[in-house]
């Protein structure tokens, strides 16, 4: 393989049931077409004495983008990760596709929910196209290349191009589309980004929102997005989650928050962001 997906060490890889299991879930996210993909119900966490989490209901339907937002500390990014299985609730439960996460094995529900970080945690000794593999190669898939191929296209990063380029030698929208391309090599029903656009410049940063916003139509994905702008969050999401200091203050369409703010910070969080 040009990109250097080499043959794994016996048991690097994650036995390929532990997926299918999860994967023929997903694939029939919930048994009625009204249940939400994501639902955290009364979510409690803590971290000695900070609460996180406080008593945090959402749901997130089939098919939508769901943006947190909220100053630091507010408790965005602990909720996103209750959806992988990389925060465990103290109290409360968390669904994906209508089945408990606590049910699932963590290591094939991360491999089965597509994952982008701010910084794109793209692995720096391995190509762009190995990168992008990783996690269908991870599964003992043997189209992995083929996949990755295909999400490379879909970023607008020609693999002719760009697959045998090392991280290092990309810009960071570039890195950034690699790493949203990762996200979508294994065909995930669903995907958690987390600040995904924060670290680029204000023109990258445009065209990136509106690349994802396509692909994300055009793919029918779930989508729960955290970001601290408020002007992305009504670019790209069908609800917005507004949350302070771990507690949830309201949900709802962007015009909807702006007509009938719930709570004081809703309103002056509106008002900071120059929006209404």
């Amino acid at each position: 393989m040009t990109a250097g997906l080499d043959s794994p060490a016996p048991n690097e890889r994650e036995p390929s049931a532990q997926f299918d299991d999860l994967s023929a879930h997903l694939d029939h996210p919930a048994t009625h077409l009204d249940e939400p993909a994501l639902r955290a119900h009364e979510v409690v966490k803590r971290y000695g004495a900070t609460i996180a989490l406080d008593r945090v209901s959402l749901d997130v339907a089939q098919g939508s983008c769901v943006a947190l937002v909220g100053e630091s500390g507010s408790g965005k990014t602990t909720l996103l990760r209750c959806f992988n299985a990389m925060v465990r609730p103290d109290a409360g439960f968390v669904d994906v596709g209508g089945r408990p996460v606590a049910s699932f094995d963590p290591v094939a529900l991360r491999r089965g929910i597509g994952y982008v970080q701010q910084e794109g945690g793209l692995l720096p000794h391995w190509s762009v196209l190995r990168n992008v593999a990783l996690v269908p190669w991870l599964r003992g898939e043997e189209d992995a290349e083929e996949r990755a191929r295909a999400a490379l296209d879909r970023v607008g990063l020609p693999p002719s191009r760009f697959g045998d380029r090392w991280p290092r030698d990309l810009s960071g929208g570039q890195r950034q589309r690699v790493a949203i391309a990762r996200a979508l090599a294994g065909s995930p029903e669903i995907i958690l980004l987390d600040e995904p656009f924060g670290a680029l410049d204000a023109i990258t940063r445009s065209e990136l929102r509106r690349s994802f916003h396509n692909l994300r139509a055009g793919m029918g994905v779930t989508s729960l997005l955290v970001t601290h702008d408020l002007h992305e969050a009504v670019e790209l999401a069908d609800e917005i989650a507004v949350m302070k200091g771990g507690a949830l203050m309201q949900v709802g369409r962007p015009e909807e928050l702006l007509s009938a703010p719930a709570h004081g910070y809703v309103e002056e969080l509106l008002k900071r962001a120059g929006i209404g």
